[in-house]
């Protein structure tokens, strides 16, 4: 009796803790957002004209709201990520990359942590390098697009729509997809689906190029006229049987009477508008870009006043839209606003930096990673900059003028009023006339010089990138090495010539030597950073704002070059 007793006493007890189990298990799943199911998934991706790809997903769910959401898609594509940001109709969400899904290998996750539990419908953004879209070197109208067909999910999908979206003309040819649109229906969790699509693309919709750096300035004069210039540095990203002639840029909202310039301060083709909905603008090059070669142009423009309200006597309002329409990526950018001279910052947004000179100060926002997601919140993307500036300093510089001839008609008449000394015969000392053959040959060296440079650093950027095999490149760097030192050879004997002549040619010689020097300590500081960076003795961030400062530094000294070059090209003609 008591042996029957024990056993119904230890089954009364094994059955509570079960019951209790399945409870907390049911209650931590809960909490933990398990019990959701996924309605829809709406999978687009998209080729951006400068041919990266971005990839849009949005997705409903039912249910109760996980606080952490698991997507992503086979890990090949994870070398290409550069930028993932989710959001919903009102805010953005933390996003951490490179995550496990669910402990499955061949998958790159990307977590999206929900502070407040997930809203019903929400949107993941991808942004993807153009590595993943080929152009075909025979046929140059083909392109083949490398994809994730469907996102993988640690859940299934009731229904998934996928758009391929490319520029208007571009036609299907094959793939592993039937089309540039099609459905998935249970769409299983864990999918793993890594496919191609080839279509053929007439004209320049698309430029496989890098743009790797945008500076714009805007500058706003004492009555308010604002102008502005945006300087791109891009590089081709083509095979290097295929040449661009052209790119597309997007300028300001409203921006008018734009002109283009190359790298060396010549006037380019006049812009062309082949939107005008969004201000994009054709901008054709003086020479092909080759592939894997860079190239710098700056567009000048006008902007209408509008931007700027007046808030009370003297306080202005500046509200400008940062990137609006931008259909490319642009890896680096920087604006900055240069104030009217005696205007004083009052209020402006966090992450700006100023810099104050005697009479006037600029602000400067710096960005990365700019593409589609810039207009995700469109009144996010205007910058509010709010400055105290007085009329009076619209006679300033007048003021300055009057007072400077005053003094120096004062100056000149008391020297006038004093007795003169008997005249001196002052013998003039004149810098001897070079042959225009001379200057010819030193700046057609020197600027061969400056190609072989740039071919040997894109060289370096081919071999990093594995495009060329490593004896190939050995072989061909000791080529331009030894035409770069026979150059050197004959520039250190011409610029020994150009001294001696004397007057402005050795005085442009001396500003030749500085400017050289400065990018010769340039270079080095900017190896030695990367090499702190690789070692982990330098932040990220630090490394960036470093590496900005030297490249600034190099600019100018380049600019100062080119300067010099011009001159001595314009006593030959």
């Amino acid at each position: 009796m008591k042996k029957a007793a024990l056993v119904y006493t230890v089954l009364t007890i094994a059955t509570v803790v079960l019951v209790l189990a399945s409870f907390n298990i049911k209650t931590v799943e809960a909490a933990n957002g398990a019990d959701y199911s996924i309605e829809r998934v709406n999978h687009t991706i998209e080729v951006m004209y400068n041919g990266y790809i971005f990839i849009n997903d949005t997705i409903e769910i039912t249910g109760q709201a996980p606080s952490d959401f698991l997507i992503g898609f086979p890990y090949k594509y994870g070398s290409n990520v550069l930028r993932v940001v989710a959001y919903d109709t009102s805010e953005f969400f933390p996003v951490f990359l490179n995550v496990p899904l669910e402990n499955r290998i061949g998958f790159y996750g990307v977590k999206i942590n929900f502070p407040q539990g997930a809203p019903q419908m929400f949107t993941v953004g991808f942004v993807l390098s153009n590595n993943l879209l080929t152009q075909n070197t025979l046929d140059t109208n083909s392109y083949t697009l490398d994809f994730p067909a469907y996102p993988s999910l640690t859940k299934s999908c009731v229904i998934c729509n996928v758009s391929i979206l490319l520029p208007e003309g571009a036609q299907y040819v094959s793939g592993t997809v039937d089309a540039f649109t099609y459905w998935k229906e249970n769409l299983l969790a864990f999918t793993y689906n890594a496919s191609q699509v080839t279509f053929l693309l007439f004209g320049d919709e698309i430029q496989t190029v890098d743009i790797q750096e945008l500076k714009r300035e805007i500058r706003i004069n004492e009555l308010s006229e604002i102008e502005g210039s945006d300087s791109y540095r891009i590089t081709s990203n083509t095979p290097k049987e295929i040449k661009i002639n052209s790119t597309e840029i997007i300028l300001p909202p409203n921006a008018s009477n734009p002109s283009a310039q190359d790298q060396f301060g010549r006037r380019m083709t006049e812009p062309t508008l082949t939107d005008e909905q969004t201000n994009r603008y054709k901008i054709t090059f003086t020479l092909p870009l080759e592939a894997d070669k860079f190239t710098r142009f700056t567009v000048k423009y006008r902007l209408p006043s509008h931007y700027i309200t007046q808030e009370g006597a003297n306080n202005f309002a500046l509200a400008f839209p940062l990137f609006q329409n931008v259909n490319y990526y642009i890896e680096q950018a920087s604006v900055t606003f240069v104030l009217p001279e005696g205007a004083r910052i009052i209020d402006f947004p966090e992450g700006m930096s100023i810099a104050r000179s005697v009479f006037q100060e600029r602000i400067t926002i710096n960005r990365q990673g700019i593409s589609y997601l810039e207009n995700v919140f469109p009144s996010e993307n205007v910058l509010r900059i709010l400055y105290e500036h007085n009329p009076l300093w619209l006679s300033f510089r007048p003021t300055l003028w009057i007072w400077a001839l005053a003094v120096i008609g004062c100056a000149v008449a008391v020297v006038w009023k004093r007795p003169r000394a008997p005249a001196r015969v002052a013998v003039p000392t004149i810098a001897v006339r070079l042959r225009p053959e001379y200057i010819k040959s030193f700046v057609d060296s020197y600027e061969d010089k400056r190609k072989i440079i740039l071919e040997m650093e894109s060289l370096e950027s081919r071999v990093r990138k594995g495009k060329i095999p490593r004896r190939r490149y050995k072989v061909q760097r000791k080529t331009l090495e030894t035409r770069l030192n026979a150059l050197s050879r004959n520039l250190t004997e011409s610029k020994e010539r150009m001294r001696a002549a004397g007057g402005h040619y050795a005085d442009l010689m001396r500003q030749l030597e500085i400017a050289e020097t400065e990018i010769n300590e340039v270079e080095a500081n900017i190896k030695s950073i990367e090499a702190r960076h690789s070692r982990g003795e330098l932040s990220l961030e630090a490394y960036r704002k470093l590496l900005a400062d030297y490249q600034r530094r190099k600019e100018r000294a380049g600019s100062a070059i080119n300067g010099i070059l011009i001159r001595l090209r314009e006593e030959i003609r």
